[in-house]
């Protein structure tokens, strides 16, 4: 991943925490489905919104730091 995930407000992160206590290591695919979904449906906002949870899922999901480190 060359950048890190924009995260709007504090709701995206108690999302992202949601899938991640319900649906585990299979988070992000649950998020990628559900931005899928608002897509299909012609929702842009929520499409970004979970299209942002599930970089952010794959961020802390990569098994390696991202970017500099100290």
């Amino acid at each position: 991943m060359d950048h890190f995930p924009y995260v709007a407000d504090r709701a995206t992160l108690a999302d992202a925490e949601t899938l991640l206590l319900a649906f585990g290591a299979a988070a992000a695919d649950e998020a990628a489905a559900r931005a899928d979904r608002s897509r299909d449906i012609g929702n842009h906002i929520h499409f970004c919104h979970w299209r942002q949870i599930e970089r952010l899922l794959e961020l802390l999901s990569a098994d390696h730091a991202p970017g500099t480190v100290h």
